[in-house]
């Protein structure tokens, strides 16, 4: 990487339409009773929140970028600042824009009420598909990244909220 950047910023939250970028895809896909929403308030930070139900078998909620291509070659991770509830949530990437792709994930706890950096190296990240994780698939590839999102799980119960000030792809960490 030499002289260049030591990060990227892929989402700041604070241009317009940067919420229509996102998608929430809940348990109800599967039968479940969870829900949840995103949106940009009034700060230009990225809003995450709802509610986790256990009924009907459900018990996540999550939110992810539309598919684009992110070449993020020579970057080690993702860091991104979040102001949470204090429950845990995972980061997650994509690597192939398909419904059937692996999801990798790297969970991360939240302090509630205070803004917190969170270092993700791609080493890190777990491979997952429907929740299950997925020893044998390839290690992340920075330049195949296709999506970013945030996971909320593990039988947490209830309401969430978790606010996203901005994403970025760094080297070294911060």
């Amino acid at each position: 990487m030499g002289a260049e950047a030591k990060e990227k910023l892929i989402f700041g939250f604070d241009k317009p339409g940067e919420a229509e970028q996102w998608r929430t895809i809940d348990d109800p896909v599967m039968g479940g009773l969870s829900r949840s929403t995103f949106k940009i308030d009034n700060q230009g930070a990225a809003l995450f929140s709802g509610m986790v139900s256990l009924e009907n078998f459900g018990g996540f909620a999550s939110v992810s970028s539309i598919p684009a291509d992110y070449n993020l070659d020579g970057f080690e991770g993702i860091a991104v600042k979040v102001r949470g509830d204090g429950k845990r949530y995972k980061l997650t990437i994509k690597t192939d824009a398909s419904f059937t792709g692996f999801t990798y994930q790297s969970p991360f706890n939240t302090v509630s009420g205070e803004w917190t950096v969170i270092y993700a190296p791609f080493k890190n990240f777990v491979a997952s598909f429907r929740g299950s994780i997925k020893k044998d698939a390839e290690p992340i590839d920075a330049k195949k990244l296709k999506s970013f999102g945030f996971l909320i799980s593990d039988k947490q119960e209830g309401l969430f909220r978790m606010e996203i000030d901005w994403i970025k792809a760094v080297h070294n960490g911060l």
